[in-house]
């Protein structure tokens, strides 16, 4: 039995509720305030300079710099300590936007230093989620996390759904820098926050790292291609990340075209949809899922081509938004099994690795489907697009579901390691 294995037998997880409420505390500062932000970023370039070039180069910007980083930070939260690398994501994201907010009220707001603070940001996110996914087993019991992180999953719609609120009612009585002062508080706060935590450091942490960076990503790769379980995961994602592309993408333009381009209509398009979500969370967080996370995976991937499909069929806005509304429901279950699986099945020592070739998986394919079904939507009707890949969606999920040969393994006991705290 490995040690991270037998630190987990014995480690102490008393007072685990106040850790998980400080820590999502904190991860909820920081995605409200990086929210208002985004939104209100978008909106600017949107207003002044109605160019769908860029909007093309800011979300180049947002995506491009996270795939990178990706490939660095699985590696770093396993090699170092996590809760410090989440500090130091925020830490990252505050100083770039305070800088940005500074320029901008001594009236330098050139696009080029925006476009440079999305990329920074993006560097932010992409060292931040492999952590935050391989830090929750450290502070959580095994047991607790899927409700965890069906919990966490019910706060995150909840902020999208007032982020975009609060920017525009913030747009228009104040400067755009004044939002980017209130994300430097946010994210600020969420510092002290996560400071205030007490958490194991993960046993790798601690000691002296015996092999190099580009060692420790092959063994990572190794790892995974060993797996016949991963492997089969990761196909499975690629193929839900690829044919989800039109409804992520696609369905403001569909409202836009089929129901008319008034600003409530794509605003309902969004909130309707985490309005869902947080329900979907509420529910998770009750039910825990199917006892094996594979089924739950398959069975949310089922209920979305359905759903989904019905977007596409709906031609009154009313019966549009129900659906929409109702689709954001299995969005926090998926979130929750999917995230809960891979912290079950993933050795500790190996969880950001993981973590991290599944955010490359998503920030990759997403937009490649987007650069595949984009195209597609200028020469067939969206409608189209919407049943056909949706409809498509079933087939991965019915795959995973109804697999034998992934019946959920001996979960592996999450890491640890020493009683020594930040």
């Amino acid at each position: 039995m490995s040690t991270d294995r037998i630190g987990r037998e014995t480690h102490n997880f008393e007072g685990w509720q106040r850790r998980v409420a400080l820590f999502l505390s904190s991860q909820s500062l920081s995605l409200f305030g990086s929210a208002l932000v985004q939104y209100a970023i978008i909106w600017h370039i949107t207003l002044t300079t109605q160019s769908g070039a860029m909007l093309t180069i800011a979300t180049l910007a947002a995506f491009l710099p996270q795939i990178v980083i990706s490939l660095f930070a699985g590696v770093w939260a396993d090699r170092y300590s996590r809760k410090m690398l989440i500090m130091a994501s925020d830490a990252l994201t505050a100083v770039s936007t305070l800088i940005l907010g500074v320029f901008f009220a001594l009236g330098y707001q050139e696009l080029w230093l925006i476009f440079v603070v999305i990329g920074i940001r993006s560097i932010g996110a992409g060292i931040q989620l492999p952590a935050v996914n391989a830090f929750l087993p450290e502070i959580v019991p095994q047991d607790k996390l899927i409700r965890v992180n069906s919990l966490n999953g019910t706060i995150q719609p909840i902020f999208m759904i007032a982020a975009p609120v609060i920017a525009a009612a913030m747009l228009s009585v104040t400067s755009l820098e004044n939002i980017f002062f209130v994300d430097v508080v946010t994210a600020t706060l969420a510092i002290v926050l996560l400071a205030v935590l007490k958490s194991p450091v993960q046993a790798r942490a601690l000691a002296q790292q015996a092999t190099s960076y580009f060692d420790d990503l092959r063994a990572g790769l190794s790892y995974v291609g060993q797996s016949s379980t991963l492997k089969t995961l990761f196909v499975f994602y690629g193929f839900i990340f690829f044919l989800i592309a039109p409804v992520v993408f696609l369905t403001p333009l569909h409202v836009a075209r089929e129901f008319g381009e008034e600003i409530w209509k794509l605003t309902a398009n969004e909130v309707v949809w985490f309005a869902g979500s947080v329900l979907g969370g509420i529910g998770m967080t009750a039910w825990g899922g199917f006892k094996s996370h594979f089924r739950t995976l398959g069975a949310a991937s089922m209920v979305w081509a359905v759903l989904f499909v019905g977007l596409g069929l709906s031609d009154i806005f009313v019966l549009y938004l129900i659906f929409m509304f109702l689709a954001g429901f299995p969005m926090p279950v998926w979130h929750a099994a999917s995230t809960t699986l891979l912290q079950e099945i993933v050795e500790p020592h190996m969880h950001g690795r993981v973590f991290g070739f599944q955010q490359i998986l998503s920030t990759a394919i997403m937009p490649l489907g987007m650069a595949f079904f984009g195209p597609i939507a200028d020469v067939v009707s969206i409608e189209l697009l919407l049943v056909v890949s949706s409809a498509l969606l079933a087939v991965p999920g019915a795959w995973i579901f109804f697999n034998r040969g992934l019946q959920q393994p001996q979960p592996a006991l999450a890491p640890v390691e020493q009683d020594l705290f930040d």
